[in-house]
């Protein structure tokens, strides 16, 4: 693999997470090669594990085991996804410690069932930070409304949280809002808040394919050719929202107790539209202090052709345009948000389901 991965990082200030995780990478060594050549964290969620376990047999001994030893099919789900979790976090452990804790993070996502209780959401969230206990663990948990009490509480108790499924700037506003709530929580009893990490997980290619949708029932020229477009205009829009929340006076205070920023984490930044190129959604949105968590597919892509380059922050006049412009074609990104993050949680509950189904069918087999 080329070195533009660790040039995104050394000239740009971007890390390079990979979107992915299964037994075999870690086996394999893979997941070292990849670290090797630039790869500084990693994300995973339940449609990433109903592939891998799903997908190979490498996962079978320990799940008869686990079976034979009592645990029921939903309990020795966990535990497989805690060993690769955990197995990973060692993997990443050097680059944790030599980043100074900024990268080297593995993040696991909470039971994605509880994304509309955020009381049962926090019980989840805790329960899997205690039993993982490693520093670079983030803990997944969706920006529903009912999540942010849940995300504010676990940053008040010194845990690391990737927020995720992200789609609208006014939540993106209210996810910052609650990592420096916790962080101020924490602060005023006298705790430390110099070693907590966060992630703000924006979602890039569903608001594309939702809005391109959109511009082509309108039809007219002038919508036509702000397909494409969308998604990274409200991306470089959220990142002018994190530099701003991220100075001034509140949060110099926190800086001064040594708090590290919430960084922007760009996701699903594979493009889903063949027509657009295929490292369109890094290329776009490289800056410093902010992370883009990549599939394998487009991480290899990016690695060969990529074009690493400061852009994040370039031609927000013309990403301003471009989002205020929308509702003329008859989008309304409101409600372009509200069902991205419906469906992005219903797509996660599936995932989760038929895995567990299978499982359960496969416990069965075993008598």
């Amino acid at each position: 693999m080329s070195e533009i991965l660790r040039r995104t990082f050394d000239e740009f200030g971007q890390s390079p997470w990979l979107d992915n995780l299964q037994r075999s990478y870690i086996t394999s060594g893979k997941l070292a090669e990849l670290i090797s050549s630039g790869v500084r964290g990693l994300t995973s969620n339940p449609t990433i594990f109903q592939k891998a376990i799903q997908g190979s047999d490498d996962y079978d001994d320990q799940f008869t085991a686990e079976i034979r030893n009592g645990a029921t099919p939903l309990e020795a789900y966990w535990s497989l996804v805690i060993k690769d979790i955990n197995d990973a976090l060692e993997v990443f452990a050097d680059l944790y410690s030599s980043s100074s804790g900024l990268d080297g993070f593995v993040s696991v996502e909470v039971d994605p069932r509880l994304a509309r209780d955020g009381e049962k959401t926090l019980i989840a969230a805790r329960d899997l930070d205690d039993r993982i206990n490693r520093s670079n663990v983030m803990i997944k948990i969706p920006a529903t409304e009912e999540g942010l009490p849940a995300i504010e509480q676990m940053i008040s108790e010194g845990r690391n949280v990737n927020v995720t499924l992200i789609f609208s700037l006014q939540r993106y506003q209210q996810v910052m809002d609650a990592y420096v709530g916790g962080l101020e929580a924490r602060a005023v009893r006298g705790l430390d808040i110099s070693s907590i990490q966060s992630v703000a997980s924006f979602f890039i290619s569903r608001v594309d394919n939702e809005i391109d949708e959109l511009l082509n029932k309108d039809g007219s020229p002038e919508a036509l050719d702000l397909r494409g477009k969308s998604a990274i205009a409200q991306a470089r829009l959220a990142y002018a929202l994190f530099q701003t929340t991220f100075s001034g006076e509140r949060w110099e205070k926190l800086s001064a107790l040594g708090a590290s920023v919430q960084r922007p984490l760009w996701a699903s930044t594979s493009t889903k539209n063949p027509s657009y190129p295929d490292t369109l959604y890094i290329d776009e949105l490289i800056g410093p202090m902010t992370v883009n968590t990549i599939p394998e597919a487009t991480l290899n892509a990016f690695a060969e052709h990529g074009n690493p380059s400061r852009s994040i922050d370039m031609n927000v006049a013309a990403a301003v345009d471009v989002w205020k412009s929308l509702r003329k074609y008859g989008v309304d990104v409101d409600d372009v948000a509200r069902k991205l993050e419906r469906e992005g949680v219903a797509s996660f509950i599936k995932s989760f389901d038929e895995l567990v189904d299978a499982l359960n069918e496969k416990a069965a087999s075993l008598g």
